[in-house]
């Protein structure tokens, strides 16, 4: 289980690495195929539209195969997805490239997810939150070198190539390591179904959380400029500090859900990360609205995971199918969040639009027993021997 662990732990390295290469030069591929900015949100919509639809391929897909044999095939196809979208000339090949990066994006988060869900109920104690620190970290080394290609001036070819070039056999061997576990699916496709009501609550916490997640990828820059009246330079600056203590929250989480339970450190999570949009809604300049986002960062971290592995426990025997139902609504909160901003601050005030998000993040409190572990059941009301377990 440990050579699993650390092999995951690199497989979501990787994605992280590989999905930061993308989103931060989305301007460079914009000037690589001249598209419109009227046409570039139809692009950017298609690539998470695209992954839900991966999402729920996946959930048919593991029925017959193991989570581990799926992300074993779709990282290395990201990773060429990225580098076709920077190697083409034509639209229909950037279109092509994205399509492919949407749909297998979403095969992939939902399988490593799977994944980490099983190795934490193999584990029998929290683990999950190492895993997204493991993005984050990624995140951070993918948006370093974008910046180092930016400021080089380096083709995306040029950037992608080399990069992709070394992680896609970092991936490969990782693959070899991968470690599934009996009970999170049924691969004969007759499990246990799972209910939509149970699973709900925990979808919309889901969606709230990437709705503020976008909201500072898609926002932080243009609130400092626009609103606090901050430098260009420094305008950058807030993402990835936010970034930063992503990984810092995630990094010792896990300790905190062990400590006190992941119901707690949810309603801890959401109470910070709301008052870190607080202090960025007030904030009488640029330095205190970098603060407000450095705040939200520690704050969001802990959500995302725990809400995977709350699925895996509300669905212990069709855990493969919760999540990968659950990843869909990961790209519903990207899909609503950044227009829903957007549209509140243009009609109103880019003040008053990081409310909302706020408002959201803090109704993720009332759904915070979705995170109690519950005990075993047979589903007529009669808890199950802890003998069953043991065997």
């Amino acid at each position: 289980m440990r050579h699993g662990r650390v092999s995951l732990a690199v497989s979501f390295f990787v994605q992280g690495a590989v999905f930061a290469l993308l989103v931060t030069r989305i301007p460079a591929v914009q000037d690589r195929y001249g598209i419109s900015d009227a046409l570039l949100p139809v692009f950017l919509a298609a690539v998470p539209v695209l992954a839900g639809v991966g999402s729920v391929t996946t959930e048919h897909l593991v029925k017959r195969v193991r989570p581990s044999v799926v992300l074993r095939c779709v990282q290395p196809a990201v990773c060429l997805a990225l580098v076709a979208a920077g190697s083409g000339d034509a639209l229909w090949e950037c279109a092509v490239a994205l399509a492919l990066f949407g749909v297998t994006v979403g095969a992939l988060d939902a399988s490593m997810n799977m994944l980490g869900v099983s190795l934490q109920r193999a584990y029998g104690r929290s683990i999950m939150l190492g895993f997204h620190a493991a993005y984050s970290l990624g995140g951070i080394v993918g948006a370093s070198l974008a910046w180092a290609g930016a400021h080089w001036h380096l083709s995306l070819a040029m950037l992608y190539g080399p990069t992709v070039t070394v992680l896609i056999p970092v991936a490969v061997v990782a693959g070899f390591r991968f470690v599934d576990h009996a009970g999170a699916a049924d691969p004969g496709g007759a499990g246990p179904a799972v209910s939509f009501r149970l699973l709900l609550p925990l979808c919309l916490v889901m969606a709230f959380a990437y709705i503020g997640d976008s909201t500072v990828s898609n926002w932080s820059a243009k609130y400092l400029h626009d609103t606090l009246r901050s430098s260009e330079q420094l305008a950058t600056v807030p993402y990835n500090v936010y970034m930063v203590t992503t990984l810092l929250g995630r990094a010792v989480g896990d300790f905190g859900v062990r400590r006190f339970g992941a119901a707690a450190v949810v309603r801890f999570g959401a109470v910070v990360a709301a008052g870190g949009f607080v202090v960025v809604a007030v904030a009488p300049d640029a330095w205190a609205g970098m603060a407000g986002f450095t705040v939200l960062g520690l704050g969001l971290c802990v959500v995302v995971p725990q809400t995977f592995a709350a699925a895996g426990r509300v669905f212990p025997h069709a855990s493969d199918t919760a999540i990968a139902r659950l990843n869909v609504f990961n790209y519903v909160g990207f899909l609503v969040g950044s227009p829903l901003v957007g549209a509140i601050g243009d009609a109103w005030s880019y003040r008053g639009a990081m409310l909302v998000p706020m408002v959201l993040v803090l109704v993720t409190l009332a759904y915070a027993k979705s995170f109690t572990a519950q005990p075993d059941r047979y589903g007529v009301g009669h808890e199950r021997a802890r003998a069953v377990d043991v065997g």
